[in-house]
């Protein structure tokens, strides 16, 4: 198994394991959470380049659920016409795409006033959320639900939610984040459960439901691995198909820092998950290099590999993969003199 073997789950299917992950651009300049020119070129730029699947960055379910005013959002049928533009120019170049679903809580740095399970905020520099009513919990899943109607009216191959990284859903399962007494806090999965089984009545029987989470917290009384699992296992039993194992999110501690972030940090994680829950995962965490990122398919850690800073720097980061590792791949015509002829 290698890293340009495809990949089928379900109704999707992908042309290699090469993964774009969402990584925010804070470019919509109207504010209105609706897609641009920018996000056409960034996006199709790497359906060129030869990626597998493409995850549009996080989308927020209403406008104060961004992080900033400048994030995108899929509260309006208005935004559907330019994702659906988005979809259609990357599957032109073989990519599938999918679209990461979710909302910031305590993290809605543009938000009046944020909401969260508890009214506790992410440090000193952020606003003290608002702890959310039990109804408006409720009210929360059916945002969700709408986004993700949206979404799937707009053409996306595959839906991911958001758990990981200290935002809301991540907020709800933590213990260090939900001091809850009502239903919501008696029982730290349900808030997620209830979301991913919204998004599975929203979604076509064969579309595959995708879940990021973080299976580690770096921060003292921060849960491991073990909790992660756990969690997670709940989550799949609600209706998750795959899971995107990053790490971190609730502490200050993220990529650029402590527990160290060398080539593969986080693998390790993904491949607990993938075998407690026998359940296909996509790892991530420093996988720019193409030898380690096919490591990761070929010993079996991961199913799928993303590759978020190398392919901001290189949005051809998968055909340069497929030269070094000497894979054929498709290259775009137009670009088959900068690259060298391979033997079929």
């Amino acid at each position: 198994m290698n890293l340009f073997d495809p990949f089928t789950l379900k109704g999707l299917e992908l042309k290699n394991r090469v993964v774009m992950p969402p990584m925010c651009q804070y470019s919509v300049t109207k504010k209105d959470g609706i897609p641009n020119e920018w996000h056409d070129v960034h996006y199709t730029s790497r359906a060129i380049g030869g990626a597998g699947l493409i995850i549009i960055e996080m989308t927020d379910v209403e406008p104060d659920g961004r992080i900033t005013d400048n994030d995108l959002g899929l509260w309006s049928d208005e935004a559907i016409p330019a994702f659906q533009r988005i979809i259609d120019a990357c599957h032109q170049y073989g990519a599938k795409v999918g679209i990461q679903i979710g909302h910031a809580g305590r993290k809605a740095q543009d938000a009046e006033v944020p909401v969260a399970p508890s009214a506790i905020p992410f440090n000193s520099e952020f606003k003290t959320p608002r702890e959310l009513t039990t109804d408006e919990v409720k009210e929360m899943v059916e945002k969700f639900r709408m986004s993700v109607r949206r979404a799937v009216k707009a053409g996306f191959d595959v839906i991911e939610i958001h758990g990981a990284h200290g935002y809301l859903i991540h907020q709800f399962h933590s213990p260090l984040t939900n001091k809850r007494t009502d239903e919501y806090g008696k029982d730290l999965t349900k808030f997620g459960r209830e979301v991913v089984e919204a998004v599975k009545s929203e979604i076509p029987s064969d579309m595959p439901l995708l879940m990021r989470i973080s299976a580690a917290e770096y921060v003292d009384g921060g849960y491991g691995i073990d909790y992660a699992i756990q969690f997670s296992k709940e989550y799949q039993k609600a209706g998750v198909d795959f899971f995107h194992v990053s790490t971190g999110g609730e502490g200050p501690i993220g990529s650029g820092g402590k527990p160290g972030i060398h080539g593969g940090y986080q693998v390790p994680y993904a491949r607990k998950l993938k075998r407690a829950l026998h359940v296909p995962v996509i790892a991530v965490g420093n996988l720019d290099d193409p030898i380690l990122a096919n490591s990761v398919i070929g010993n079996g850690d991961a199913d799928l590999v993303a590759v978020g800073r190398g392919m901001l720097r290189n949005p051809y980061w998968t055909l340069d993969a497929a030269v070094q590792l000497k894979q054929q791949v498709q290259i775009p015509v137009q670009y088959e003199r900068g690259f060298p002829r391979m033997k079929k």
